[in-house]
């Protein structure tokens, strides 16, 4: 195992502890970055709540995603097949794939999301908290903002 560790002149606060981006019924804590992996990967926790689904299915063209289950239960679309996602089991969705998630059941579930390589990291999740806080989210801006990172939104079918 290797640990990465932050040079004398990066922030040191940030180096200990991860980065929580809130986005409403989804909680992202960052683990890794694009930017403290050299754009190897990014890696972060995703908790999401009872009844959440997101609401834009997307597919990106420069990162595969893994998905791996910690607690509870979520469902993920990919590719139109529904594939359920439990605690030890893993998803992987390869670039240019179409796929969406929700948590359709009474419990929050949490998984570990793994973007590589990373180039991505927390921008894009900052940006798109900020657009939701605001209800109801102003839709143009959320599909400009997907599209200027790398996220390609696709009507549900």
């Amino acid at each position: 195992m290797r640990l990465l560790e932050r040079r004398p002149h990066e922030n040191r606060e940030r180096a200990d502890m991860p980065e929580i981006i809130n986005m409403g019924s989804i909680e992202l804590k960052f683990l890794q970055s694009k930017e403290s992996t050299g754009g190897s990967l990014d890696m972060f926790e995703m908790t999401v709540l009872p009844n959440t689904r997101l609401p834009v299915p997307h597919y990106h063209e420069n990162w595969d995603e893994t998905v791996y289950g910690l607690a509870g239960m979520t469902t993920w679309r990919i590719d139109g097949q529904d594939v359920t996602l439990q605690p030890g089991q893993t998803v992987f969705i390869p670039r240019g794939i179409v796929h969406g998630f929700s948590n359709n059941t009474q419990e929050p579930a949490r998984c570990l999301c793994t973007l590589s390589p990373g180039v991505l990291g927390p921008a894009y999740f900052r940006e798109m908290a900020t657009l939701v806080a605001v209800q109801p989210p102003d839709l143009s801006k959320m599909k400009e903002t997907m599209l200027r990172y790398g996220l390609i939104p696709v009507a549900p079918a």
